[in-house]
């Protein structure tokens, strides 16, 4: 069983912000695993079966989409600050290998399981974050800004060396695109297997150019722990405050963008346009204010069941989004149940619920008997053993 000793020095809040971030990625990951690839951005493409289809498209564009893996990774930067303070003998040694071991973890993950693994992108963007724990805050954003300024520079120049066809076939409702797309959902695993290893180095050259976003979200999360926020040090008005103004200034914009989409006819162009480059730095900034509005209401309610269940989801983050992936590709997969493709955009956000319950009664159950999740036994013991 576990002890209050062994739960002691541990932020409760940060650790159910962490199983928040956790339970929001499966809420768009779902429909990686449910439908085409395309449909992940444009409801127009597949799924949008009835206005409840193009409404819960509209919502999660504003309030989902990019904001949790946001916060997942602002989680993953200030959690690697944590480790890193409490110091060792040394420190960047045991943080690359902490780094290498995660990196095989998302690629046995990305192989078997989910083409859009981001264990491997915040590996290779883990590696540059020992380069800035000892900037302040202020200086941790300015680079923030700039990096965000790099991904925007560096996606429009890959844009405009795209050919038209390009959107509509990834982003759009070309017929022939979407019947890619379709194939590979319906693969065996044996051919999926095949497919994702054929692909590893273009995958892994996809990880690499999203370094500048995944690091400047790591870095936003770096600096909310040095400022204090997320060691629930910041008193419940500044909390408040701050995330008023970061999601309502974000949600401003975003639902701009999402009007635009609809009135251009969920041109494929636009989407990518919209969901890719304008709507990154909206991204960064509403996850900070969901990580500001999330700290405020744990801080009051930091003793109440709800919050308490999440923070044993966000103890064993690593193994639940793992556990998702798992479930969600034996509802869904040729060699699960089969359902790829047979459901709509909301029938699928309502199966995503499935894994989430999982989540939420198993983490309390294993943390009560073992005191840490599997694979974050297993990630801790490996790299002890390489540093």
């Amino acid at each position: 069983m576990v002890t209050t000793e062994q739960e002691r020095g541990r932020i409760i809040e940060l650790d159910a912000l962490r199983g928040l971030a956790v339970i929001g990625i499966v809420w768009m990951n779902v429909y990686i695993f449910a439908l085409p690839s395309q449909a992940y951005y444009n409801p127009l493409s597949w799924g949008g079966d009835s206005a409840i289809d193009y409404t819960v498209w509209w919502v999660s564009f504003v309030f989902v989409e990019d904001k949790f893996r946001t916060l997942f990774a602002m989680m993953f930067g200030a959690g690697v600050a944590i480790l890193m303070e409490r110091g060792g003998e040394r420190p960047n040694r045991a943080h690359y290998a902490r780094m290498l071991v995660l990196f095989g973890i998302g690629l046995a993950h990305g192989i078997l399981l989910a083409d859009n693994d981001v264990l491997r992108a915040y590996a290779l963007a883990g590696l540059a974050l020992p380069l800035f724990m000892r900037l302040r805050p202020r200086y941790l954003i300015a680079i923030v800004l700039a990096l965000i300024f790099v991904h925007i520079v560096i996606g429009t120049f890959y844009a405009a060396a795209q050919k038209p066809q390009y959107w509509e076939m990834n982003f759009g409702t070309h017929p022939f695109g979407l019947e890619v797309t379709y194939a590979r959902g319906e693969e065996a695993f044996g051919e999926r297997l095949d497919r994702r290893l054929d692909r590893l180095l273009r995958t892994t050259i996809v990880m690499i150019a999203s370094i500048p976003l995944n690091l400047a979200s790591m870095l936003v999360g770096l600096a909310a722990w040095k400022s204090g926020m997320l060691a629930a040090k910041w008193p419940y008005t500044r909390l408040l405050i701050v995330a008023s103004l970061a999601i309502a200034t974000s949600a401003f914009a975003l639902i701009y963008y999402a009007n635009e989409a609809v009135a251009s006819g969920y041109a494929g162009v636009t989407i990518a346009e919209n969901s890719l480059l304008l709507s990154a730095p909206l991204d960064l900034l509403m996850g900070a204010g969901y990580a500001a509005a999330a700290m405020a209401l744990f801080q009051f309610a930091r003793s109440s069941l709800p919050v308490r269940v999440l923070a044993d989801a966000g103890r064993l983050s690593l193994t639940n989004y793992l556990l998702t992936s798992v479930i969600l590709a034996t509802l869904f997969a040729s060699w699960g149940f089969g359902l790829f493709g047979t459901v709509s955009r909301s029938e699928a956000l309502l199966f995503s619920f499935v894994p989430i319950a999982v989540m939420l009664v198993f983490s309390p159950i294993w943390l009560r008997k073992f005191g840490q999740g599997p694979f974050e036994r297993a990630w801790r013991g490996v790299a002890g053993l390489l540093s």
